[in-house]
């Protein structure tokens, strides 16, 4: 397909030719002399690369508002954990094509995500026209017959994935954390991933409790344990990274570890502490941004994400300059790109295609002294009008198909789910 978007407020005319942007500016009104596919007329709006979503669990949808103001421990216990031994493959791909729905709508062209059925998962990507990065969750817990089965539903659902044909879906490897993976397990995930040349996803010092246990069993903190076993690199994704040290943070950066900051879980969860941003960002770690899964959200909206992490961060610095408009953008877009290592996040030739438009008519985006400012503070995710991902319109004009179908499906699915656990 080709798309030329003419007229933008902010970059003019945008070209796009296959999956990939050929041409940004004046040039690329030159392109409507061939034949293009689709022309969007852009005139009040601005055009901007596709935002990325770091640590997703798309199908926890369907938990949507299950379970809400609950202490940690009895809401896994008391309705997480018993909804999701019920799940079947029908439920990860309807709760997967509904947090891809509600991607699209609110300008997410790309997530990384881990749980279960991730075959399913891979199918609603394949449906939707999204990109992701996705892994099964390895959970073994520190016993070794399920390591067994864990080591063989990785190796098989990155099977599944070389064999899909797509280059927007991607497998990764996905050991949950410290205190679900034993040692042994974490040693395989990280030969496999390093074999394989895969992204390896891990929730990392999300809690107080997770570092007390780890203290416990192995006589070290998470940070240091994974690092004395050599798991972590370059090619690790670290959800969460609440409870680091100084020191901590100094290993993630040498060691080239990414990570997700995941504020608004982790501040409706209560887990404690913050994220120490400034530390992190000042060590040179690229951090990106998530929202984890809609059950402990309760949406995907990565706007309200980027409001709330430069909230929450200068409320506790008490420091209205620390993560700036700016920073929260790029972690929403180019250093989401650069955490997964997909040639994205960015409105230049030669990049993927993969963009959204944002309508500058609205109140909240009234007046425009700052863009990014707006779209930080201002904006929510409802003021995208068009999704393009991988030279693929997917909105147009906040029309999405099968939208209806969607809602339906999903929306019956979640009450047979929750009825059943």
């Amino acid at each position: 397909m080709s798309i030329l978007i003419k007229n933008s407020e902010n970059l003019g005319d945008v070209y796009v030719e296959g999956n990939e942007i050929e041409s940004v500016g004046k040039g690329a009104s030159s392109k409507s002399r061939r034949k293009t596919d689709h022309v969007i007329d852009a005139k009040g709006k601005a055009v901007l690369p596709g935002l990325v979503n770091t640590h997703t669990h798309a199908a926890m949808t369907l938990l949507r508002g299950y379970g809400d103001d609950m202490l940690l421990h009895d809401w896994l216990t008391t309705k997480i954990w018993p909804a999701e031994e019920k799940l079947k493959p029908e439920h990860i791909y309807w709760g997967t094509r509904l947090a891809a729905l509600e991607m699209i709508k609110s300008g997410t062209t790309c997530f990384n995500d881990m749980y279960f059925f991730m075959e399913e998962t891979a199918k609603a990507v394949r449906d939707s026209g999204l990109r992701a990065v996705l892994g099964y969750g390895f959970l073994d817990l520190f016993k070794e017959e399920k390591r067994e089965k864990e080591i063989k539903e990785t190796e098989t659902f990155v099977k599944f994935v070389e064999g899909f044909g797509l280059e927007r879906v991607k497998a990764a490897v996905a050991p949950h954390a410290v205190y679900t993976v034993s040692k042994e397990g974490l040693e395989w995930c990280k030969e496999f991933a390093d074999e394989k040349g895969l992204l390896l996803h891990i929730h990392l010092s999300e809690t107080r409790k997770e570092n007390e246990d780890c203290v416990d069993a192995n006589g070290k903190r998470p940070v240091p344990y994974l690092d004395n076993i050599g798991f972590l690199g370059e090619n690790v994704i670290a959800a969460h990274c609440v409870w680091v040290t100084k020191g901590e943070v100094r290993t993630l950066a040498e060691r080239g570890v990414k990570v997700s900051h995941n504020p608004t879980s982790n501040m409706k969860l209560a887990t404690g502490g913050v994220m120490p941003y400034k530390e992190m960002h000042e060590a040179g770690v690229v951090i990106g941004l998530g929202t984890d899964g809609a059950a402990s959200n309760n949406n995907l909206d990565m706007f309200e994400e980027m409001k709330v992490a430069a909230l929450l961060q200068k409320a506790h610095r008490w420091d209205p300059t620390v993560l700036p408009a700016g920073e929260a953008w790029q972690m929403a877009t180019i250093n989401g790109a650069k955490a997964l290592g997909i040639n994205t996040g960015e409105v230049k030739p030669g990049i993927l295609a993969d963009l959204i438009l944002v309508d500058l008519h609205r109140p909240e985006m009234t007046p425009n002294h700052n863009l990014v400012s707006n779209l930080v503070y201002s904006a929510s995710g409802s003021v995208v009008t068009h999704t393009i991902c991988d030279g693929q319109l997917l909105m147009d004009e906040r029309v999405v198909e099968g939208e209806d179908k969607i809602l339906e499906k999903s929306e019956r699915i979640a009450k047979e789910l929750i009825g059943n656990s």
